[in-house]
């Protein structure tokens, strides 16, 4: 008679980079119940608002992950520019999109390099991050760091981007929109990543909105919702259509991320031609009292950074919803009734970045 076991999965594991904790009830190889533990990796970043002031948090904002680092900047600034009433310069929120598509390359190519190292095809995992150095060279060049821009500031941005640099930033983009579409081919329709990730980690519509996933997560069931649409910095002057896929399952998650590559060169080629000349920043004086419930798209998904100014240097709070912290309810729903070797999969699938989460 078989009977329920209780593994536990993490938060060190050979496949995964992300010291994610499930403890996995198991019944005959098949996952009847996942349990997650949060706070494995907790730093108390939100509380050290109070030891820093609104101007120098930006740098922490910016550690919550190193993935994820501009957008997370960038989304703290916006929402002390709100509560101060800041108007940016134009072409800073032009820069700003520029370097968040540059970004999401970036962590799309990771994470596709991440899923074909997790059901075990190396070369595609190889292939995958040899493209990713070469935008992590754009983001060295125009901003000085590779993982960590330090770029954003309340009022603008520190760096600027000549016309020249900008087209040929476009030019590279694309020439290597080929050998992106060359690798979008073999997840697509390789029929090993196909045996691995289709009808697995299934999520319907209905489920994966009532529960609250974000992202490439939501999309990929089907869901057209990305925070982009609300036209935060320059998305407002930009066409955009979300990257939406129906299977509702692993290898549908996979094509959105491997798709929204190519809206991501689309994005930054637009924003090119669209960029104004102008000043990056303006200068901020004065101390933020207000809240303010900032938006913004991560790789992952939805982030938001609620802060709120007490009338000194010091924001009395900081509080960050992470995508990744909204996708664990619906990751479990997945994982429950899965087989246990499709548990690395489908943990994968969602992009955990526990670094975000717990903060």
């Amino acid at each position: 008679m078989s009977k329920e076991v209780v593994i536990p999965f993490g938060p060190q594991h050979p496949v995964l980079p992300e010291p994610i904790h499930l403890d996995l009830v198991i019944e005959d190889e098949k996952v009847k119940q996942a349990i997650p533990s949060i706070g494995y990796v907790h730093r108390g970043l939100e509380t050290l608002v109070e030891k820093r002031e609104y101007p120098e948090y930006v740098y922490l904002a910016e550690r919550i992950c190193g993935i994820c680092s501009f957008i997370h900047g960038a989304t703290y600034c916006q929402g002390v520019e709100a509560v101060m009433n800041v108007e940016v310069p134009e072409r800073a929120l032009f820069l700003r999109t520029i370097w968040s598509e540059y970004s999401r390359l970036h962590s799309h190519l990771l994470w596709l390099g991440l899923a074909a190292d997790g059901f075990g095809f190396e070369n595609l995992f190889m292939d995958a991050w040899r493209l990713r150095e070469s935008i992590l060279d754009e983001l060295e060049a125009t901003t000085g760091g590779r993982v960590i821009q330090g770029s954003c500031k309340v009022g603008g941005v520190r760096r600027d981007i000549d016309s020249e640099t900008l087209d040929e930033m476009v030019s590279r983009l694309e020439g290597l929109r080929g050998e992106l579409s060359d690798l979008a081919d073999v997840f697509l329709n390789d029929s090993s990543v196909k045996g691995r990730m289709k009808n697995v980690g299934i999520l319907p519509a209905k489920e994966a909105y009532d529960y609250g996933a974000v992202g490439p997560t939501l999309r990929g069931s089907g869901v057209s919702s990305d925070a982009r649409m609300i036209g935060y910095a320059a998305y407002g002057k930009i066409h955009f259509t979300p990257v939406t896929e129906d299977g509702c399952d692993c290898y549908s998650r996979c094509a959105v991320r491997a798709k929204e590559m190519f809206a991501s060169i689309d994005i930054i080629k637009e924003a090119v031609q669209k960029i104004p000349d102008g000043p990056i920043e303006v200068k901020v004086t004065g101390k933020p009292e207000g809240e303010y419930f900032s938006r913004a798209e991560q790789p992952r998904g939805e982030v938001i950074h609620y802060v709120k100014g007490n009338g000194t240097r010091h924001l009395a709070r900081h509080r960050v919803r992470t995508p990744t912290l909204t996708n664990i309810p619906p990751l479990v729903k997945m994982l429950e009734g899965c087989e246990l070797a499709d548990v690395p999969v489908i943990v994968l699938s969602i992009d955990p970045c526990i670094g975000c989460a717990e903060r």
